[in-house]
């Protein structure tokens, strides 16, 4: 089956938040991230923040009817500023609560091991779990491994699940480095070599 992959506006970010956050319902580092399940409200609005603050780059993508999304940032932009950081600090703590503090251990570990050679990082990709099983976070991955092959630039990405990596496989993605969190949760990052 094939869709339309589209760019993403402001006023579709909270589509998109819904599908993202029914995707990683049961993702492990996600659950670490927030102490257990997430309530889907507090969910959908983490997933709000996180497309919102990559809008600006152009490279947050949906299929047709927003039952899967892609939230990518380009080379040498992957740093969230300071600035969007303060900006958005209410809503994330009110997302977080008392598991910042826990939340930003993750991040900081996630961020000793980013690489730093120039490269497209796939932040989120995600598809409802009733859209599931239908091609549609391939047709997400295309247009980007394309672009990365046609610019001679690598992608990168932190995969929570072993499940999931075959499926990265799929698209050139090799298992460069597996950690594992403070909260016991493993993620495999994966690096993509342009083609």
């Amino acid at each position: 089956m094939s869709t339309t992959v589209r760019s993403v506006t402001a006023n579709e970010v909270p589509a998109i938040a819904v599908s993202l956050a029914k995707a990683f319902h049961d993702d492990p580092v996600f659950a670490a991230l927030f102490g257990g399940p997430v309530p889907q409200r507090r969910a959908t609005r983490f997933f709000e923040i996180m497309a919102a603050l990559q809008l600006r780059h152009q490279h947050v993508y949906r299929t047709e009817g927003s039952e899967a999304a892609a939230i990518w940032t380009p080379p040498d932009a992957w740093k969230t500023p300071v600035a969007a950081i303060v900006r958005n600090a209410p809503g994330l703590m009110w997302v977080l609560g008392r598991r910042v503090f826990a939340s930003l251990s993750i991040l900081t570990t996630l961020e000793r091991h980013h690489p730093a050679e120039p490269h497209y990082y796939l932040e989120f990709l995600g598809t409802a779990p009733e859209h599931q099983g239908r091609g549609l976070g391939g047709q997400l991955l295309t247009p980007m491994m394309q672009r990365c092959d046609d610019e001679g630039v690598g992608a990168y990405l932190e995969s929570s699940k072993e499940s999931n990596l075959a499926f990265y496989r799929r698209y050139g993605f090799e298992v460069t480095e597996v950690i594992t969190h403070r909260a016991g949760v493993q993620q495999w990052l994966m690096w993509r070599e342009p083609h």
